[in-house]
């Protein structure tokens, strides 16, 4: 139940950010295809997340210490826009056309993950 979580809450947050961020489009036909698009997508930002983040981070370390963390926006957005670049090059219905909507984006993907990730914590629920 948890790994469906850790796919699923990142493919709601990137339906939600699609929604409100006119940069991000998501085509396609049904609505079975495109929530199959955005499950796809939400798996490939959490590889690239993975992946990459860590090493930002590192390299980075200065600029985030010296923008009290305000560039991981930035680095968010860009991460949101290399899966954008990633999709694209996979044949996914996906695109986000320029940094601003990444920027927005990432945003939007990061509240709204983080709440449903406080609805649906199971570490948090008492046990019965």
């Amino acid at each position: 139940m948890t790994l469906l979580l850790r796919i699923l809450i990142p493919a709601a947050a990137l339906g939600i950010a699609h929604l409100a961020v006119p940069g991000i489009e998501l085509r396609g036909g049904s609505d079975w295809s495109k929530a199959g698009t955005l499950i796809l997508v939400a798996l490939i930002f959490g590889v690239v997340n993975a992946v990459l983040k860590p090493i930002v981070k590192t390299v980075g370390c200065v600029f985030y210490v010296l923008t009290l963390g305000l560039i991981g926006l930035v680095v968010n957005g860009l991460l949101l826009w290399l899966c954008s670049w990633i999709a694209g090059k996979l044949s996914l219905p996906f695109h986000i056309t320029g940094f601003a909507a990444a920027f927005w984006g990432a945003i939007i993907v990061g509240v709204v993950g983080w709440v449903l990730n406080l609805i649906f914590d199971e570490r948090r629920r008492p046990a019965h």
